[in-house]
């Protein structure tokens, strides 16, 4: 593998342009394609990014012999195809969070992956924030026992616009693919990656016909619980707390950033440790994907495709609960 991570894009809405961005910043990593659906998207972006390369279709993209990772980053409802293509080019693929609208998708892309050799990576960005990798260690050194208890919770005032990606079914729109799925991987971490027992759920639907609010509670056969809350109408306090039996982690608004880690043990002690950072974020886990490429692995151990696949039948599971199902599944 070159020194330099050779990159192309396939979608140029607004996560793909905020990764473009981010990406300037990792040294050993550069934009080099971008794949759109029409040819005037791909050269707008080509023009405002500097990129040389501007192909019309993933397969396209995919054939590029310039590019060497693909950086899935179109709708929901489009990263199962845009991915196949990546693989059966011979790239490696970092897809966008939700890793697919649901498990059945998840496996067949996971499979193809296995199947080609190449490398595959859910886009759960967060995940390589420097204060995610704090609590990991956290949780790895036993700093607050064994954990009992999660509590997150993601909500944001989105578009009200019915035609929005957020509020199509066609687009697998709604609260919990494109919020939901925060809180649900933090709790996927703090719990090891295991899969609930049991899930049980509860949702307020848009008149489009997706989830506007959806509250979840998973547990586990130890005993341990998550609860978890998101919606895309309301902003709410987007707060984390693991509980364990000897203190907890408390992750403040908005955990999802860049924020303090405050650790309070059962005697009272507590300590708040603020990490620097620059940029949005979104550069950690294309340097992820580069450092496991040049060590020729095919997976990252930080959210391995196990996890990930179970993450998506949970939130199969989640969407069964509360009766929402995308056209075409």
């Amino acid at each position: 593998m070159a020194d330099r991570i050779r990159w192309g894009i396939a979608g140029t809405g607004g996560i793909a342009a905020r990764f473009a961005e981010d990406l300037g910043l990792l040294p050993d990593a550069e934009i080099v394609a971008v794949g759109s659906r029409s040819q005037s998207a791909a050269d707008a972006f080509g023009d405002r990014f500097g990129v040389a390369h501007r192909h019309v279709g993933y397969a396209a993209l995919a054939a590029d012999p310039e590019v060497d990772a693909i950086y899935v980053a179109v709708p929901h409802s489009g990263h199962c195809e845009a991915t196949l293509a990546a693989i059966a080019g011979g790239k490696a693929v970092l897809v966008e969070k939700p890793f697919s609208v649901n498990a059945a998708e998840a496996e067949r892309m996971i499979g193809a992956a296995r199947a080609a050799g190449t490398f595959l990576m859910e886009a759960m960005w967060v995940r390589w924030l420097p204060h995610f990798q704090l609590v990991r260690t956290l949780l790895d050194e036993g700093r607050i026992g064994r954990v009992r208890q999660v509590i997150s919770d993601r909500g944001e005032t989105l578009s009200t616009d019915p035609l929005h990606r957020i509020n199509n079914p066609l687009l697998a729109g709604g609260a919990l693919l494109d919020l939901g799925i925060y809180p649900v991987s933090f709790a996927s971490m703090a719990v090891g990656g295991r899969e609930p027992e049991g899930v049980e759920a509860a949702a307020r639907m848009t008149e489009t016909g997706v989830d506007a609010q959806t509250s979840m509670i998973f547990t586990y056969p130890d005993g341990t619980q998550t609860v978890i809350s998101t919606a895309l109408d309301a902003r709410s306090a987007n707060t984390a707390v693991i509980t364990g039996t000897e203190g907890r982690i408390v992750l403040r608004e908005p955990w999802g950033r860049i924020c303090p880690v405050e650790v309070i043990r059962n005697d009272g002690t507590a300590h708040t440790t603020l990490l620097p950072h620059s940029g949005i974020g979104l550069r950690h886990q294309a340097g992820e994907v580069g450092l496991r490429l040049r060590a020729g692995e095919l997976e990252s151990p930080v959210i391995t495709l196990d996890e990930t696949l179970t993450v998506m039948r949970t939130l199969d599971r989640v969407r069964e609960r509360i009766g929402l199902a995308y056209p075409g599944e």
